[in-house]
Order: C-alpha cells, then sequence, then structure tokens
C-alpha cells in the first residue's frame, strides 16, 4: 500500500491516502505509456502540406515548339515542373497521421502515468480547494504554498469553470476534471495535484471516453 500526501490550501500536510497499487494496474508499463504519448503527439499533428501538381495546374496541354532542330532545350507543355509557374514533381498531399489507440489501453496508460507519478512523490492530494469566482492570485499562492514551482496537472473531481479561469493565465499549470485526464497530460507534467474526488474518481476506475 502506497501513501499519498494530503495539504491544505496552506501548504500544511494533513493527512495521508493509502493507494493500493493494484488499483492502477499494480505496476508501471513503460512500453503502453511510451506507446501512449506517441500516439497524442501524432494525432496532434496538423497534416495540412500539400502542393500544386502538374493535373492541378491551369493551362494548355500543347507542347509549346518541336521537339528538335529549335535550339531549345527538349520539353513538354508549360504545366512542366521545369518551368516557373508549372506544377510541383511530387506534390505534397495532406495526410492522416493518426494512430488508433483502443479504451481499455488508454485507461490503463493513464493508470500508468498516474502510479509513475505516485512512486516519484510527484503527486499530492489538496483539500479545500474551492474558488467562489476566478481568482488567478489566489491560485497561484496555493501553488506557492505547496512549493510548485515547475510545470503542474491539477486534476479536479468535475469541471469547475471558476478553478479553470483562476489557472489559465498561470504559466505551465494545466487544469482538467478527472474525466479528461489522459497519459500524455500525466505525464507531461513534473508534478500532479489531485482534489479528493479526483483521486477517488481515479482509484475506483470510473468510465472515462
Amino acid at each position: 500500500m502506497l501513501e499519498v500526501p494530503v495539504y491544505n490550501t496552506a501548504g500544511e500536510k494533513i493527512d495521508t491516502m493509502g493507494v493500493d497499487e493494484a488499483a492502477l494496474g499494480g505496476t508501471v508499463n513503460v512500453d503502453l505509456l511510451k506507446q501512449a504519448i506517441v500516439a497524442y503527439h501524432a494525432n496532434r499533428r496538423q497534416s495540412s502540406a500539400a502542393n500544386r501538381s502538374r493535373s492541378m495546374v491551369a493551362g494548355t496541354t500543347k507542347k509549346a515548339y518541336a521537339q528538335k532542330h529549335t535550339g531549345h532545350a527538349r520539353r513538354g507543355d508549360l504545366k512542366t515542373n521545369l518551368l516557373r509557374g508549372g506544377g510541383v514533381a511530387f506534390a505534397k498531399r495532406p495526410r492522416d497521421f493518426r494512430k488508433a489507440l483502443p479504451k481499455k489501453m488508454r485507461r490503463r496508460a493513464l493508470q500508468s502515468a498516474v502510479l509513475a507519478k505516485v512512486l516519484g512523490q510527484d503527486l499530492a492530494v489538496v483539500e479545500g480547494l474551492a474558488f467562489e469566482a476566478p481568482q488567478t492570485k489566489r491560485m497561484a499562492e496555493v501553488l506557492r504554498n505547496l512549493h510548485v514551482d515547475r510545470s503542474c496537472l491539477l486534476a479536479l473531481g468535475a469541471a469547475d469553470r471558476n478553478a479553470y479561469l483562476s489557472g489559465r493565465n498561470i504559466p505551465h499549470l494545466a487544469v482538467r476534471p478527472v474525466r479528461e485526464l489522459n497519459a500524455f497530460d500525466v505525464a507531461t507534467r513534473q508534478k500532479m495535484l489531485v482534489t479528493r474526488e479526483a483521486m477517488a474518481a481515479l482509484l475506483g476506475g470510473e468510465e472515462r471516453p
């Protein structure tokens, strides 16, 4: 049984929470975690590069002049890639770089990423984190109290507009409801803060899209 520290918003350790490794897959599946991160990177690619090929250039297909005895180089119509304004010889086409990752693999990769944070002592539970209105200053103060000065992921039990707006302008801080968490977000941040509700959802294995 692993122990995760529980802090209040003032940065004081008030409790510990027991975490069963089996609820997070038991071990960190490094190969699956890498596969998930590669898939998320691939799915973020735009794939919009494109050139005009010879068939896409408007113009006549008539040969400009005779093949021989003119003193000119041998070439065909004006759409050839050898002339300015002609088509590109090997034109680029939009590509689909997406990589499919089944739902069970995504969930297992997320569990591995969270377990790695717990084993590395980079995950903490925050008690009493609530915002009645957007307040970036208070969010920044909470992070200072918790000694978070690197990239951080804050996981909430449910979508909270005030919390999101409070952390939106803080560099290297991402605020996500637990249902939107993925292995990429967890693995690419140095620290992870979760509320009790979010931690219970992660350990309980709730269904995620």
